[in-house]
């Protein structure tokens, strides 16, 4: 029996192995490469308050605000807050929203213009995308076209509210030195877990460990919670990972801090408040079931060198 049981050990290590080869082969065949950074002539503008046309600057320029807030948004005319008024109101702090409509088929565009009209283009500026690129796509269109010393994402229901940046700030400020001006705070909902689990189902809080597993066994350590969408960087932060960024739908956070974690960006996670808002997107299932093959062919085609890291790319 002892001997049957050896060999079946050993068929199955080797099945397992012949697997990992076949698997890691068709992630480094069908690697591509990284998504195109260069942008649609209509995307290099936008409107400001007076319906004019003015180009859009370039995370390479100088920054001249103090913060970049990045909203990016996907049919979200319901659910798009006015979110400067959120914002520090001592006159000395500059400060700019970037609403980037992510080809929406609704009047997200719309909506956001209004607030551009009412607190001006300086203030709420709105790019639209000529087609949908995935959330991680929009974000690094905004980050792109920011202005500010730090970069905060954010989400366009305002799960997370502004007061807690000053949290993200400190932890931020409380990593220095930063080297090369780089560092990351990481909005953080693990806190919140156990109260989140006495609402689940056991099936999707199965699924909930399981994506945890894989982020942590596969791509990213000492991070509890990487896809919560408040995250606060350094100009020089954004423009490095953002810069060598491959995936851009809902796994791009943890691909975010893989680059991060490779380049030794050191990254705060810290507490904030958060509340579920009704409309959210993710289907969580299917969502993470596409996260989690995500996570497996972003391991293994770095693993393999389908992508590599550079420490610049330029960004066109």
């Amino acid at each position: 029996m002892a001997p049957l049981l050896l060999q079946l050990a050993v068929l199955g290590a080797a099945l397992a192995a012949v697997a990992l080869i076949l698997i890691s082969f068709v992630a480094f065949i069908t690697a591509t490469e990284m998504p195109h950074l260069h942008r649609h002539e209509d995307e290099k503008f936008f409107l400001n308050a007076r319906v004019q046309r003015e180009a859009l600057p370039s995370i390479r320029d100088s920054p001249t605000k103090q913060l970049s807030v990045v909203v990016p948004s996907y049919n979200e005319e319901k659910r798009c807050k006015p979110y400067s008024i959120f914002l520090k109101q001592d006159p000395t702090f500059t400060y700019e929203v970037i609403v980037v409509d992510d080809g929406s088929k609704d009047e997200t565009s719309k909506v956001a213009f209004k607030y551009c009209q009412k607190y001006g283009s300086d203030k709420v500026r709105v790019i639209t995308l000529v087609k949908n690129r995935g959330k991680g796509g929009a974000i690094r269109m905004g980050v792109f076209s920011s202005r500010g010393k730090k970069i905060l994402m954010a989400d366009a229901d305002g799960a997370t509210k502004f007061p807690d940046i000053e949290k993200l700030e400190k932890g931020l400020n409380d990593l220095q030195p930063w080297p090369d001006q780089m560092a990351i705070a990481c909005g953080s909902r693990a806190h919140l877990e156990k109260e989140s689990i006495a609402q689940r189902s056991y099936f999707r809080t199965l699924l909930m460990y399981g994506f945890h597993f894989l982020v942590w066994f596969l791509c990213v350590k000492g991070i509890r919670d990487t896809q919560c969408g408040f995250k606060l960087l350094t100009r020089e932060a954004a423009s490095r990972t953002f810069s060598s960024l491959h995936i851009e739908r809902w796994a791009f956070d943890v691909e975010l801090l893989y680059i991060a974690q490779f380049f030794k960006i050191p990254i705060a996670e810290i507490a904030v408040n958060w509340t579920e808002i009704e409309g959210s997107k993710l289907v969580p299932f299917w969502s993470w079931l596409q996260m989690g093959k995500d996570l497996l062919l972003i391991r293994l085609r770095y693993l393999t060198g389908a992508w590599r890291l550079e420490q610049t790319r330029k960004v066109n």
